[in-house]
């Protein structure tokens, strides 16, 4: 099944809305109707920061690729903004999507692209070779897990557990990296064999299909999903089954605390119900979604 592309459905709003005392944005009209009983996380920039920093190294990667293939006239800088504006847009899906766009761009400049496998291969060497002092450092315990964690990511797995929700995990990262990385930052004790990622056979996994998976063996409806992310797909998704989303505008690299802008319009923009830079205010987030009062 493939993945979804993304459409706007929602508006920026000129004023914005918080919970009153909180940084969490309000968007939706109310909260859930009825108490979450199975909530569904995304994994990179949602929860892990492991991999912080991995456009910086897919976007020079493209842009040395499709150089040798330039338009006459066209330069280095002009190749990069094409390469950051498609990367950007597919951020969300598999990462084989953004190298099925870069195969897509070499045959546009009248090359022969490889398959795209291969330049995900290349990538993830690439990728690997950055984030591999941090893999090791948590695997010996040199680094902390709060470290790579999203602020507050333990304290609302935490809550959201003591108020009896099930929860899952599902990334557009190869699955085995997934179970890995979520074992070296302790996550996978909330999730066990209910972490879902990437196959190599791109259209066998989509995070649509784990959303059906988890109402059709649970034999419930989308409104009682609860879902978190950073991407576009995964708060897309769960509106479509009827569920409730929760956007993750996280700052990976700063930590700030703050909402990293172009995610928290992307994330507006595919239809979040609530916006969040993180989860420092977890507890004050799920008290709300379980039984606080709805905003005037």
């Amino acid at each position: 099944m493939a993945e979804r592309d993304f459409i706007a459905r929602g508006r920026v709003p000129e004023i914005p809305r918080y919970l009153p005392g909180t940084s969490i944005e309000v968007l939706a009209s109310s909260r859930p109707e009825k108490a979450p009983l199975h909530v569904l996380f995304d994994f990179d920039g949602t929860l892990s920061l492991i991999r912080e920093g991995w456009v910086e190294i897919m976007a020079p990667m493209m842009v040395g690729i499709l150089l040798p293939f330039a338009r006459k006239g066209e330069t280095a800088e002009a190749i990069e903004a094409v390469v950051r504006d498609f990367i950007a847009r597919l951020t969300g899906k598999q990462t084989i999507y953004q190298m099925m766009r870069l195969a897509e761009e070499i045959r546009l400049r009248g090359g022969q692209a490889r398959d795209p496998q291969q330049y995900k291969e290349l990538y993830h060497g690439l990728l690997m070779d950055r984030i591999a002092a941090r893999r090791d450092g948590l695997a010996a315990g040199r680094i902390s897990p709060e470290d790579y964690l999203v602020p507050g990511s333990i304290r609302l797995l935490e809550a959201l557990v003591g108020r009896g929700a099930a929860i899952y995990i599902a990334s557009g990262t190869d699955e085995a990296y997934v179970r890995e990385e979520a074992r070296l930052l302790g996550l996978d004790r909330f999730a066990p064999g209910k972490i879902y990622g990437a196959q190599r056979d791109h259209l066998a996994f989509s995070k649509e299909m784990v959303i059906a998976r988890i109402i059709e063996e649970n034999r419930v409806d989308g409104s009682r999903l609860l879902a978190f992310g950073d991407g576009y797909v995964e708060i897309a998704d769960t509106k479509a089954a009827d569920g409730f989303a929760v956007g993750v505008a996280s700052d990976e690299a700063g930590r700030s605390g703050l909402p990293d802008e172009w995610k928290r319009r992307r994330l507006i923009g595919a239809g979040a119900d609530l916006v969040v830079p993180d989860y420092a205010e977890a507890e004050k987030l799920v008290e709300w979604l379980w039984e606080g009062e709805n905003l005037a």
